[in-house]
Protein backbone atom coordinates (compact mmCIF):
# COMPACT_ATOMS: atom_id res chain seq x y z
CA UNK A 1 0.00 0.00 0.00
CA UNK A 2 1.61 3.56 -0.89
CA UNK A 3 2.20 5.87 1.76
CA UNK A 4 -0.33 8.67 2.62
CA UNK A 5 0.92 11.95 2.71
CA UNK A 6 -0.80 15.36 2.73
CA UNK A 7 0.11 18.73 0.83
CA UNK A 8 0.05 21.70 2.96
CA UNK A 9 1.10 24.82 2.27
CA UNK A 10 3.90 26.51 4.66
CA UNK A 11 3.99 30.53 5.47
CA UNK A 12 5.80 31.67 2.78
CA UNK A 13 3.57 29.88 0.16
CA UNK A 14 5.48 26.86 -0.95
CA UNK A 15 3.90 23.17 -0.83
CA UNK A 16 5.68 20.41 1.49
CA UNK A 17 4.80 16.99 1.64
CA UNK A 18 3.71 15.74 5.76
CA UNK A 19 3.74 12.40 6.15
CA UNK A 20 0.38 11.52 7.86
CA UNK A 21 1.92 8.90 10.06
CA UNK A 22 3.90 12.17 11.85
CA UNK A 23 0.44 12.98 13.83
CA UNK A 24 -0.63 10.80 16.33
CA UNK A 25 -3.80 10.18 17.82
CA UNK A 26 -6.84 8.15 16.93
CA UNK A 27 -10.79 8.37 15.85
CA UNK A 28 -13.50 6.25 17.48
CA UNK A 29 -16.91 6.47 17.23
CA UNK A 30 -19.92 5.98 19.48
CA UNK A 31 -22.54 3.06 19.07
CA UNK A 32 -25.08 6.13 18.79
CA UNK A 33 -23.27 7.67 15.90
CA UNK A 34 -22.89 3.88 14.48
CA UNK A 35 -26.92 3.26 14.79
CA UNK A 36 -27.94 7.08 13.68
CA UNK A 37 -26.15 6.53 10.36
CA UNK A 38 -27.79 3.31 10.21
CA UNK A 39 -31.28 4.01 11.44
CA UNK A 40 -30.67 7.21 8.46
CA UNK A 41 -29.54 4.88 5.91
CA UNK A 42 -32.50 2.44 5.93
CA UNK A 43 -35.12 5.26 5.09
CA UNK A 44 -35.38 3.73 1.86
CA UNK A 45 -35.20 -0.17 1.86
CA UNK A 46 -38.22 -1.01 0.00
CA UNK A 47 -40.68 -3.19 2.00
CA UNK A 48 -39.33 -1.87 5.51
CA UNK A 49 -41.86 -0.56 7.49
CA UNK A 50 -40.78 0.19 11.12
CA UNK A 51 -37.38 -0.44 12.82
CA UNK A 52 -38.83 -0.97 16.38
CA UNK A 53 -42.26 0.69 16.07
CA UNK A 54 -40.70 3.95 14.22
CA UNK A 55 -42.51 5.00 10.48
CA UNK A 56 -39.40 5.84 8.11
CA UNK A 57 -42.36 7.91 6.79
CA UNK A 58 -42.07 10.49 10.35
CA UNK A 59 -38.52 10.93 9.25
CA UNK A 60 -38.26 14.47 10.20
CA UNK A 61 -39.64 13.55 13.25
CA UNK A 62 -36.84 10.74 13.74
CA UNK A 63 -33.92 13.16 12.69
CA UNK A 64 -35.59 16.00 15.16
CA UNK A 65 -34.68 13.60 18.18
CA UNK A 66 -31.75 11.43 17.64
CA UNK A 67 -32.66 8.98 20.34
CA UNK A 68 -35.92 7.76 17.84
CA UNK A 69 -33.25 7.11 15.10
CA UNK A 70 -31.58 4.59 16.88
CA UNK A 71 -34.50 2.81 18.39
CA UNK A 72 -34.46 -1.11 17.72
CA UNK A 73 -31.00 -1.07 16.32
CA UNK A 74 -27.97 -2.47 18.45
CA UNK A 75 -24.48 -2.31 17.54
CA UNK A 76 -20.98 -3.41 18.74
CA UNK A 77 -18.31 -1.16 17.23
CA UNK A 78 -14.95 -2.50 17.65
CA UNK A 79 -11.56 -0.94 16.50
CA UNK A 80 -12.54 -1.93 12.55
CA UNK A 81 -15.51 -3.98 12.45
CA UNK A 82 -18.97 -3.36 13.82
CA UNK A 83 -22.04 -6.01 14.28
CA UNK A 84 -25.61 -5.03 14.21
CA UNK A 85 -28.74 -6.26 15.41
CA UNK A 86 -31.81 -4.88 13.95
CA UNK A 87 -35.74 -5.65 15.11
CA UNK A 88 -38.05 -4.94 12.41
CA UNK A 89 -41.59 -5.00 10.60
CA UNK A 90 -42.01 -5.45 7.27
CA UNK A 91 -44.61 -5.29 5.03
CA UNK A 92 -47.32 -8.02 4.10
CA UNK A 93 -46.11 -10.13 0.39
CA UNK A 94 -43.05 -8.68 0.48
CA UNK A 95 -39.78 -10.99 0.01
CA UNK A 96 -38.06 -10.89 3.56
CA UNK A 97 -34.83 -12.21 2.35
CA UNK A 98 -34.44 -9.49 0.07
CA UNK A 99 -35.11 -6.61 2.45
CA UNK A 100 -32.48 -8.28 4.79
CA UNK A 101 -30.09 -8.15 1.60
CA UNK A 102 -31.13 -4.81 0.95
CA UNK A 103 -30.46 -3.94 4.89
CA UNK A 104 -27.74 -5.67 4.58
CA UNK A 105 -26.30 -3.63 1.87
CA UNK A 106 -27.19 -0.20 2.90
CA UNK A 107 -25.93 -0.54 6.54
CA UNK A 108 -22.62 -1.72 5.31
CA UNK A 109 -22.18 0.71 2.38
CA UNK A 110 -22.98 3.59 4.53
CA UNK A 111 -21.25 2.44 7.87
CA UNK A 112 -17.84 2.24 5.06
CA UNK A 113 -18.93 5.76 3.63
CA UNK A 114 -18.90 7.81 6.59
CA UNK A 115 -16.67 5.51 9.20
CA UNK A 116 -14.32 3.63 7.07
CA UNK A 117 -15.54 0.71 9.61
CA UNK A 118 -16.23 -2.55 8.08
CA UNK A 119 -19.89 -4.32 9.16
CA UNK A 120 -19.02 -7.80 9.79
CA UNK A 121 -22.67 -8.74 11.17
CA UNK A 122 -26.64 -7.81 10.38
CA UNK A 123 -28.99 -9.76 12.46
CA UNK A 124 -31.95 -9.14 11.54
CA UNK A 125 -35.15 -10.21 13.56
CA UNK A 126 -38.30 -10.00 12.10
CA UNK A 127 -41.29 -8.57 14.60
CA UNK A 128 -44.49 -8.32 12.56
CA UNK A 129 -45.88 -8.34 9.15
CA UNK A 130 -48.23 -4.94 8.45
CA UNK A 131 -50.54 -5.27 4.99
CA UNK A 132 -51.19 -2.10 3.12
CA UNK A 133 -54.67 -1.36 5.26
CA UNK A 134 -52.86 -1.79 8.46
CA UNK A 135 -49.98 0.78 7.08
CA UNK A 136 -52.99 3.17 6.15
CA UNK A 137 -54.96 2.80 9.14
CA UNK A 138 -52.21 3.43 11.12
CA UNK A 139 -51.01 6.53 9.15
CA UNK A 140 -54.40 8.31 9.46
CA UNK A 141 -54.56 7.45 13.18
CA UNK A 142 -51.01 8.98 13.25
CA UNK A 143 -51.94 12.03 11.67
CA UNK A 144 -55.33 12.30 13.91
CA UNK A 145 -53.20 11.93 17.29
CA UNK A 146 -50.96 14.84 15.65
CA UNK A 147 -53.57 17.14 14.78
CA UNK A 148 -55.56 16.50 18.33
CA UNK A 149 -52.45 17.67 20.46
CA UNK A 150 -51.83 20.50 17.93
CA UNK A 151 -55.52 21.90 18.85
CA UNK A 152 -54.83 21.37 22.24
Amino acid sequence: MAEQTSKTVTASGANTNKDQNQVSGKLTFEDKVIQKIIGIALENVSGLLHVDGGFFSNMAERISSSDNVTNGIETEVGKEQVAVDLDVVIEYRKDAEQIYDQIKKVAAEQVKKMTHLDVVEVNVHVEDIKTKEEIEQEKSSDKNQSNNSDNS
